[in-house]
């Protein structure tokens, strides 16, 4: 047999090699991926977050990307976070699908996943919560709490910093500043975990455009804000200044499931003790907000958008949290082309890099006054340029204000037109010219720096920032014992 053929049949069977629907452990977790890098070497990389799990388990990522293990301008990241409730195992199984789906279609050539790599940078984490997973499925995968908390006994989705409380108070007091506010944080409520940690320092350190949790137990896509104003446990609508948006984003993975936004569907059990009592989100749509559902504090979604630049949503992916392994299948084709959908959202509103004279400006602030209508409504959360001056501000279809601005520079305002059924963001670059008096409010530590009462925007200096974030990360508990 010929050498050209060996490798050709050598070739072959690797990319034909069918991904196998079962529950993986935790060891099987690591080894697809990695087969699914040795599979699409050139766009993919594998690789650990800072901490592994308090049983030592590392928590991996496989990234796609058409440089994998850097960012590029004008490629928005996204991620994916699954199984961060240790029982609730669907998204898991689900990422894992997703990455051999993507690998073994742009080797087939499919031009729509050829071009979302090529344009984005997808990072894939499908078990935030090892440990749990491994303590549901030893004691049998049936109980709706076991495995819920990672191996301090600690729910994962409340131990990010509450953010919405440093908000809140904000908008009490008149004050305009409603993103990056790590820096605001005085006090942790409990421990960061291992596992937390880890995501925070993942967040900190990737500049996120969209996101999503996948978590278990109910059918519908939640977003922002998960914490009610008032403190209500449930039912009060708490709007974020992209409300509009966010329902976009929710819709979009709704409505491209197979029954999420189905009126007629059956609806989830309201508890694991009682199925005579039912709710079907999709007479909403199959979308709620956060806290008017129930209100909660230290999640994961609600951080991510007050902290960093990322716009995250979580996924309920259905009534059972430990579905059958025969069931996994078919889940995946209810929920393939909605996984698609919501990436291919990092590419709507606007993009662009800023800059001066001698080169990229970074950590510049992008505000946005929506125009639309007849009476202009500024949306009261900034994003900030990445490494390479470039920003990401997702925006439904309307007309816009956006302005640049950075200490010592001039501000910078251009308006622009989102369109529906946008593919590709709007191009909207910058270009600031010095003021002839340098200024940068940095050095001002008080609670209410120069600028926040007047409504001037507030600039963090990236060294400052990272310096903040990495004491509260660095505070490590002594296990339990």
């Amino acid at each position: 047999m010929s050498l050209f053929k060996i490798t050709f049949l050598a070739f072959l069977s690797v990319v034909s090699s069918e991904f196998l629907w079962k529950h993986h452990n935790n060891e099987e977790l690591q080894l697809v991926l990695e087969e699914i890098h040795e599979k699409c070497p050139n766009v993919t990389r594998v690789y650990a977050l800072t901490e592994p799990s308090v049983r030592n388990v590392p928590l991996y990522v496989i990234e796609f990307s058409d440089s994998p293990g850097f960012h590029q301008p004008y490629k928005p990241e996204v991620k994916y976070v699954g199984n961060i409730h240790g029982n609730e195992v669907l998204g898991r199984e689900l990422l894992l699908g997703l990455a051999d789906y993507l690998c073994n279609q742009y080797l087939n050539h499919d031009r729509r996943i050829r071009t979302l790599i090529h344009n984005t940078r997808i990072h894939l984490l499908p078990a935030m919560n090892p440990d749990g997973w491994q303590l549901s499925t030893d004691t049998g995968a049936q109980d709706y709490l076991i495995g819920r908390n990672n191996n301090h006994s600690v729910d994962l989705n409340r131990n990010f910093p509450d953010l919405d409380a440093i908000t809140f108070e904000f908008e009490r007091q008149g004050i305009s500043h409603n993103n990056h506010l790590l820096k605001d944080l005085t006090r942790l409520a409990a421990p960061l975990e291992p596992e937390t940690r880890a995501v925070m320092r993942w967040m900190m350190a990737v500049p996120f455009v969209l996101s999503a949790a996948l978590h278990g137990g109910d059918l519908v896509a939640n977003y922002p804000y998960d914490e009610s104003r008032s403190g209500a446990p449930v039912s009060e609508y708490s709007a974020s200044p992209d409300d509009d948006t966010f329902r976009e984003l929710a819709m979009t993975y709704a409505e491209a499931h197979a029954d999420m936004a189905d009126p007629k569907r059956t609806g989830c059990p309201v508890s694991n003790t009682d199925s005579s009592t039912s709710y079907n989100f999709g007479k909403q749509g199959g979308v709620t907000n956060g806290a008017a559902w129930y209100s909660l504090k230290g999640g994961m979604q609600d951080f991510s958008y007050l902290a960093t630049n990322a716009f995250e949503v979580t996924l309920e992916l259905g009534c059972k949290k430990y579905p059958p392994a025969e069931e996994l299948e078919r889940e995946w084709h209810r929920n393939r082309e909605a996984l698609l959908e919501f990436i291919s959202k990092a590419h709507v509103g606007v993009k662009g890099i800023v800059s001066d004279d001698s080169g990229f400006i970074q950590n510049a602030i992008i505000s946005v006054v929506n125009i639309t209508g007849p009476v202009p409504r500024p949306i009261r959360h900034d994003v900030t340029t990445a490494a390479y001056g470039d920003y990401y501000r997702l925006l439904t279809p309307g007309h816009y204000e956006v302005t640049a601005s950075h200490p010592g520079y001039f501000p910078v305002s251009r308006v622009v037109t989102v369109p529906h059924h946008q593919t590709v963001a709007k191009i909207l670059n910058f270009k600031l010219e010095p003021t002839t008096s340098w200024f940068d409010d940095y050095t001002t530590f008080g609670l209410y720096p120069y600028g926040l009462r007047d409504g001037q925007p507030r600039i963090y200096k990236r060294s400052i920032y990272e310096q903040v974030t990495n004491m509260f990360l660095d505070k490590k508990e002594t296990p339990k014992q």
